[in-house]
Formats: structure tokens, sequence, C-alpha cells
């Protein structure tokens, strides 16, 4: 199966999961059918590990391939003060904080992000409600800003907090290691060769391109290392796992 054939159809499989969960609300409270979902994701987890090992990277495309529109989902702007502060300052004050299970916490500004070595990459963003789109990204990895905290050994999972939220709950996603130090997982600052648009999720964006859409997490204000993530929040790992919504681990 190529890599594409591969996209689509974890995709799908995870497009299903999620509507069963939305539609299905006997299901959804059965606790026996909730543990044959986390039963599939930890195969599907497993299996796409082995398929696709720990570096192969995500398909790249060329300029041309890139789509005319690329919709923005999700928050389109954080609703909060100190989001509109920096909007209004062009992100002047931000600072990247990088803490939790490393040795020396950073708090990074834009220009320190840009100073680390700038990965670009055309790649297609594949949305769980069933849209693709192709973009360009660029912005440092974050295997090596990770590098410069002192990441510990003991952390196994790395969370993005973000600075927006839904109702009452903050947004917040999270990766293991795996996928943090992959070559194509970046927190990009440009897109499409132009600063990150606010819908599009500025000034940092998470792209950790061998997964799904929702994975890539905007307004990113914090990085925290961990070693579990089930002590955290609702204990799923990220806003859509923890209401029920979306699988925590969406490779493709």
């Amino acid at each position: 199966m190529n890599g594409i054939d591969r996209r689509s159809l974890i995709a799908g499989i995870a497009g299903f999961g999620g509507l069963s969960l939305a539609g299905c609300d006997r299901l959804d409270r059965s606790p026996a059918f909730k543990a044959i979902l986390q039963s599939s994701e930890k195969l599907h987890y497993r299996a796409q590990r082995i398929v696709a090992g720990r570096d192969t990277l995500a398909r790249e495309y060329s300029v041309a391939d890139m789509s005319p529109r690329f919709r923005v989902n999700g928050t389109a702007m954080p609703n909060t003060p100190e989001y509109a502060a920096m909007v209004a300052n062009n992100f002047a004050d931000y600072r990247l904080v990088v803490d939790g299970l490393v040795a020396r916490p950073l708090a990074l500004s834009l220009g320190d992000l840009i100073r680390f070595p700038q990965r670009a990459q055309i790649t297609r963003h594949d949305c769980v409600e069933g849209w693709s789109a192709i973009g360009k990204w660029q912005g440092p990895q974050l295997g090596p800003i990770l590098r410069l905290a002192g990441l510990s050994t003991q952390a196994n999972f790395i969370v993005f907090h973000c600075a927006d939220s839904i109702g009452a709950a903050q947004y917040y996603e999270s990766i293991d290691i795996v996928d943090a130090f992959h070559p194509q997982t970046i927190l990009a600052l440009l897109m499409n060769d132009q600063k990150l648009p606010i819908g599009h999720g500025a000034p940092a964006r998470l792209r950790v391109e061998r997964q799904l859409g929702y994975k890539n997490a905007k307004f990113v204000m914090r990085i925290e290392a961990r070693r579990r993530i089930d002590d955290l929040f609702a204990g799923k790992g990220g806003y859509w796992e923890d209401h029920g919504d979306y699988a925590w681990y969406a490779g493709i």
C-alpha cells in the first residue's frame, strides 16, 4: 500500500470512529464499547509504528500542488485579553515556555525561534471531517528545541498548551517522543511563505505531519514534557480526546 492510500485509509477509519462516538450515545456510554475503541487505538498505534517506522516522511509536494484555498478550522481567534494584547503588539511580547521534565526551562521569543535552523515543507493536511488541503509550512524543528531545554530521559510525552479555550476547557494536544523528534515535526511560524495568519494559529503552530489535522495544535503557548498524560486534565491527551470525539493517536 503506498503512502497516499495508507493516509486515506487511516483517515477514513479515524473519521468513522469520531462519527460513531458522536452519533451513538448509548454505545458511547457503554464501558465495553469504550474498551473496544481503546483497544483498537492501541492496535492502530502499534501497527503504524511498524509500517511507517520512526523517521519515515509524510509525502511532500511541489509549489504547483499547493491548494488555492486552505480553510481555517477550529478557533479562528482566541477570545482572551492576553491574546488580544499580543496581537496588538505584533507578538513582540510572545514567549514560548518549554518546561516540565527538562533540565533548563526556556522562555523563547519569536526572535529566538527564528534563530533556530528552519525547515520548510509542503504537505497535505488531512482533516478528520473529510477535507484536505496542501500548504507550505516553515519553522524550527521541535527536536532541537527540546534538546536545548535538556529533555529528561523520563519524558514520554510532549504536551502543547494553547492560547484558546472551548467553553471553560483549555485547548491542548500531546504527542509521543517518537513524533516529537520526527524531522517533519515543526513549530510553524510561516504559512505559504507569509507570517502565520491568526486563523491558522499565530504566532506558532504545531505541524506533526504524520497525524491527522486535529493533532496540529494552533496558538501554542507552552510545551510541557511529561512522563504520563493520564493524570492531565481528563487524562486522554487532548481536548477532543478528553471529550470522547477522537482518538489520541491519529497516525496516517
